[in-house]
């Protein structure tokens, strides 16, 4: 028989991660399953069991090969000709985080369980954040791989 946790056994924990030369997607890939809560034996698909995520110095996040000129974000005014497009370059220059977000947000589910697991994403420019009252522990992407990712 399955156990499932019930909302008032739910517990969520601080992470905190340097994105300093850190690959956008890589490093969405590892936000999006302690957002989740993937990385926890207590998973389950419908529940918001997952922690929060503190990233600093997004400023200093990197692409693999030519995507920071020539990737396209795309999104659409809601106007006939409303069509707008982006590259990474442009939108690090006017807001830095929003790379991250859109690469943490399209590996969330869509509907409120997504929107609400994304609000555990903090993202701030350069090495001081408002969060250290809540003691995150730090995750090295150095010393991670693949197949390692947090457990509790």
């Amino acid at each position: 028989m399955t156990k499932f946790v019930k909302k008032d056994q739910l517990s969520s924990s601080w992470y905190e991660i340097d994105a300093k030369n850190a690959i956008v997607g890589r490093l969405a890939t590892i936000i999006s399953k302690i957002i989740r809560g993937k990385n926890k034996t207590t998973f389950t698909p419908h529940m918001d069991d997952g922690d929060f995520v503190v990233v600093k110095n997004i400023e200093q996040i990197k692409f693999t090969g030519k995507k920071f000129q020539n990737k396209k974000y795309y999104k659409h005014t809601g106007y006939p000709g409303g069509l707008k497009e982006s590259t990474p370059e442009f939108l690090q220059n006017k807001k830095p985080g929003e790379i991250l977000k859109l690469a943490v947000k399209r590996m969330l589910p869509g509907g409120v369980l997504g929107r609400k697991q994304l609000t555990r994403l903090k993202i701030y420019s350069g090495n001081d954040h408002p969060h250290s009252a809540q003691n995150p522990q730090a995750i090295n992407l150095n010393k991670l791989n693949n197949k390692n990712i947090i457990r509790n």
